[in-house]
């Protein structure tokens, strides 16, 4: 899940060596934090946050193959 948040991200923004993706696994419960460039912000969130709810649904439809919940946040 992280390498896929990674590459899409890294593909979006202007900074790709400034993305910065972790997960934590709590059993079946994954969490995945971005952080960006702050110049990046609104690439990587889009117009009423098309973007990451794009990138949301994307890992959403990987994580529910995989029998497990993932949560995408975005970080300051």
């Amino acid at each position: 899940m992280k390498d896929l948040v990674e590459f899409i991200v890294k593909n979006i923004v202007d900074n790709p060596d400034a993305v910065s993706v972790s997960e934590e696994k709590d059993g079946d419960r994954i969490t995945i934090k971005v952080k960006v460039d702050p110049s990046d912000m609104g690439a990587v969130i889009g117009k009423k946050g098309a973007v990451i709810n794009a990138i949301r649904s994307i890992v959403k439809i990987k994580a529910i193959k995989e029998g497990v919940f993932v949560r995408v946040e975005l970080e300051d």
